[in-house]
């Protein structure tokens, strides 16, 4: 299932075609269903799973899980409640504080609050979305304006989340099945990690921090990952994300509960790393297909 309504309908169309050539070449028949619209009515009849390759809105935000329960029909990735809370970036920033989870100092701005006070450097972010859509990093005041725009016209609360912004290294640990696989470090230019940069071919390098020195800090980042994931009350498959200081201190900056599936894409990269082809991870995936 992908497409959809969201800002991120085009990313989902790229990883929904992969999965389908994925879930072939794993041996299951599969139709693909491409929503135009935030309703299921286009699921066949006789589907015994759905792969939910639906970015951000409906696909994250509990919507289709909710719609897929009430039919009793299995799919991909977290339930409804989990995908509620990991779509706003605040309620679940409130619960990984309540499980002892770093994530960076935060300050919301509602509609109409116009200054922070945070000092800058800060991110700023519409809280209910994905795919670095509406993201800025200020680190002069002349940015300010145009960054509370820029997310006020994502978000339709005209809320906006401000975030101290974490100097260092770019880190994501993607989960499935309660296992946390081998870290990925991503290396943008300018260290700055935004929708140009994920969704360009060859703009952003991607490593493993596997040297030695580099070993307490993924360990740390993998057991917090899965802390991440539990805490939330995820199931299936997420992935989440990471800024580590130069000093070595990780904070937790989201989880993806519908993690990009493109060439691009980093959950793939570390199953490969793991041994795990895409063909084998989308058919662990739907192994953990499920409803409530």
């Amino acid at each position: 299932m992908m497409g959809g309504t969201s800002n991120e309908r085009e990313v989902s169309l790229r990883s929904g075609a992969a999965v389908v050539e994925g879930l072939k070449e794993a041996g299951f028949d599969v139709v693909p269903i491409v929503l135009e619209t935030d309703r299921i009515d286009a699921l066949p009849p006789g589907v015994e799973a759905v792969f939910v390759a639906l970015h951000g809105g409906y696909g994250e935000n509990g919507g289709v899980q909710a719609d897929l329960d009430k039919l009793g029909v299995p799919y991909t990735g977290p339930g409804a409640q989990a995908s509620r809370i990991t779509i706003d970036k605040i309620a679940t920033k409130q619960i990984l504080d309540q499980a002892g989870v770093p994530t960076a100092p935060y300050e919301v701005l509602p509609r109409g609050v116009e200054a922070t006070a945070l000092p800058l450097p800060v991110v700023v972010k519409p809280p209910r979305d994905g795919s670095s859509v509406g993201i800025s990093k200020v680190t002069e005041p002349g940015q300010w304006a145009a960054a509370l725009k820029a997310a006020r016209d994502v978000d339709p609360q005209g809320e906006v989340l401000v975030e101290a912004y974490i100097p260092g290294r770019e880190w994501t640990v993607g989960v499935v099945g309660g296992e946390a696989l081998p870290v990925v470090e991503i290396q943008a230019p300018n260290g700055w990690y935004g929708f140009t940069e994920k969704y360009t071919k060859g703009v952003t390098q991607y490593v493993f921090p596997d040297g030695v020195e580099d070993a307490p800090l993924v360990a740390q980042c993998q057991l917090l990952a899965l802390l991440a994931f539990q805490a939330v009350g995820c199931r299936g498959v997420s992935r989440v994300d990471f800024r580590v200081t130069p000093e070595g201190h990780p904070y937790v900056l989201e989880i993806n509960t519908i993690p990009g599936f493109t060439a691009t894409s980093l959950l793939p990269k570390a199953a490969a790393q793991k041994g795990l082809s895409f063909s084998a991870l989308c058919a662990k995936l739907l192994s953990y297909a499920t409803c409530d």
